[in-house]
């Protein structure tokens, strides 16, 4: 079983959005190295809270991290910046875990286009693909996959999935596109059950990927602090743990709509 761990970072608003782009981040592993990954972590955080003063209590949330930390202004700014990085770097050196990321571009998109289930289904398709052509580490045989998103719309997360169970038309490439067949409907078989939310205030694995999706809009759209200190280059230190798969048509192979 594959787990498909998933955070945002911007928002899906289309009008008077603070931000230009909504990236949605999902973090794959499987069952057989949740338990090593999870004692890695928490031997990380015990190490931020030696190193950094960052309590394993306390939760990672990228956005406010830098400009706007709340109780954790008592950790110095540059090393709020360096507690970034060591996550990206936490997840950059591995060899269990793979990365899928798609991004919005908001400022080209029409009022009526939904933000969250277009992000959503191209996210839920990759991770469907990819455990169908046995892509990730591993190569586990006959495998499928669950999902595990931060807290979000669940009852329209929900509601997606099982649709796509039944209906999920997916533009034809090569041979079906010869044939004259613009869509296939191409169901969902590996992606099982309704996705299971999580708070990630109690969950490390879904605080390192509301780092990496943080850092996945960084490229796009930075603020000052991050641009100055390169931190909106963090994201390229994952290559090695994204998955290719994803899209050819990107050097970090992001899936941008």
């Amino acid at each position: 079983m594959y787990l498909l761990y998933v955070d945002e970072s911007g928002d899906i608003g289309l009008q008077n959005s603070p931000t230009k782009y909504f990236v949605l981040t999902g973090l794959v592993l499987h069952e057989t190295q949740w338990r090593n990954i999870l004692n890695d972590l928490v031997a990380f955080r015990r190490h931020l809270r030696t190193t950094k003063d960052l309590k394993l209590r306390e939760e990672i949330h990228a956005a406010p991290f830098i400009n706007n930390p709340g109780p954790l202004v008592r950790i110095k700014r540059h090393d709020r910046l360096d507690i970034l990085k060591q996550c990206i770097d936490f997840l950059g050196n591995r060899t269990d875990v793979s990365i899928i990321t798609v991004v919005v571009n908001k400022t080209t998109k029409p009022a009526t286009y939904d933000v969250f289930e277009a992000a959503w289904q191209t996210l839920i398709q990759r991770f469907e693909n990819t455990i169908r052509h046995r892509n990730f580490p591993g190569a586990f045989p006959d495998q499928r996959g669950l999902i595990l998103p931060d807290n979000t719309d669940g009852g329209k997360l929900t509601a997606l999935l099982r649709r796509m169970r039944y209906y999920n038309p997916v533009p034809s490439q090569g041979y079906y596109q010869q044939l004259g067949s613009t869509y296939r409907n191409m169901t969902l078989q590996y992606v099982i059950e309704d996705p299971f939310l999580k708070d990630s205030a109690h969950s490390f694995i879904h605080q390192l990927i509301d780092v990496v999706a943080y850092c996945a809009r960084q490229l796009y759209e930075p603020n000052a602090y991050m641009k100055k200190k390169q931190g909106h280059n963090f994201y390229r230190r994952l290559l090695s743990v994204i998955n290719p798969h994803a899209t050819r048509s990107h050097a970090l192979h992001i899936v941008e709509l």
